[in-house]
């Protein structure tokens, strides 16, 4: 599956950059998928609003990807936790005509629900759930408006059941999936495509910073390139060959029977400690 990732890159296509250009919103630019996301489109020609807590890595990603693409760059910093955030940017976007919002900021937990912080699993919501249905909601509309564009959110493998020591994590990326189910099929008939991006486990500061231990995990190139080149075209992709086997592996196994399995995965990961005593992930996506 290694062509996946190193195939051409979709954002360079003009039926590409047509239906989705000129301006394209990434949340939880700063590392990871988000970061990855910036990085393709800019390589196709998009000019971009990066969304994110931390000002300083933006406004670097931002110098560094209008140096080499030659395209306008604008830096949102906020905490989409917030409802004062996520009405930042939408206000910041305003005079901009966007045609792609990806969804990528997240965060996650691992370890016992009862034993982690109330607070931050409230937040998690927030951003996880919360903040995605008002970004989709605002540029959903827009895109309607204009006829085109598309939505990309962030799913994950752990969305197709409950799982044992990430229990309000995959909680809130089995939302995630079924809004994009539901969003592509209202918005298709106005010319507006959604697509869920479902990957497994990924190598980046999200793994770290909910201490979590993958030795088979993908980078976050496996991922953007793939959901791009998905886009329009499938409602639900699972990037990469990881993602693939272990849903494969999954399939014929009742739900009770996935629960299981996944919780056993999990403490594989988090060992017979509670919960993750590692500060909140910024921005960066499961």
């Amino acid at each position: 599956m290694q062509n996946e990732a190193k195939s051409t890159n979709p954002a360079k296509q003009p039926r590409f950059r047509e239906k989705y250009g000129p301006w394209a919103v990434i949340t939880g630019a700063s590392e990871g998928i988000g970061r990855e996301f910036a990085i393709r489109l800019a390589e196709g020609g998009f000019h971009l609003v990066l969304a994110a807590r931390r000002e300083a890595i933006l406004d670097t990603l931002a110098r560094e990807l209008a140096k080499a693409h030659g395209v306008q760059v604008r830096i949102v910093a906020v905490d989409l936790a917030t409802p004062a955030g996520v009405d930042t940017l939408c206000v910041r976007t305003a005079d901009l005509d966007v045609g792609l919002l990806v969804a990528s900021a997240g965060f996650g937990t691992s370890g016992l629900f009862l034993d982690g912080q109330l607070a931050e699993e409230l937040g998690m919501i927030d951003v996880n759930c919360r903040a995605v249905a008002a970004l989709s909601h605002v540029f959903g509309r827009r895109f309607v408006e204009r006829k085109r564009g598309g939505i990309v959110l962030m799913s994950s493998l752990l969305a197709f059941q409950g799982v044992p020591r990430a229990g309000n994590y995959a909680a809130t990326k089995a939302y995630v999936q079924s809004f994009a189910e539901a969003l592509r099929h209202e918005c298709a008939p106005f010319g507006v495509d959604v697509i869920a991006s479902a990957p497994g486990p990924i190598r980046s500061g999200f793994a770290a910073r909910a201490a979590m231990t993958m030795k088979l995990a993908q980078t976050p190139r496996d991922v953007a390139g793939v959901t791009l080149a998905a886009l329009g075209r499938r409602g639900t992709i699972r990037p990469g060959w990881l993602a693939k086997f272990l849903e494969a592996s999954l399939a014929l196994l009742p739900r009770w029977g996935r629960v299981r399995v996944m919780g056993r995965v999990m403490q594989g990961m988090t060992g017979d400690r509670g919960v993750s005593e590692t500060p909140r992930s910024k921005d960066a996506p499961p």
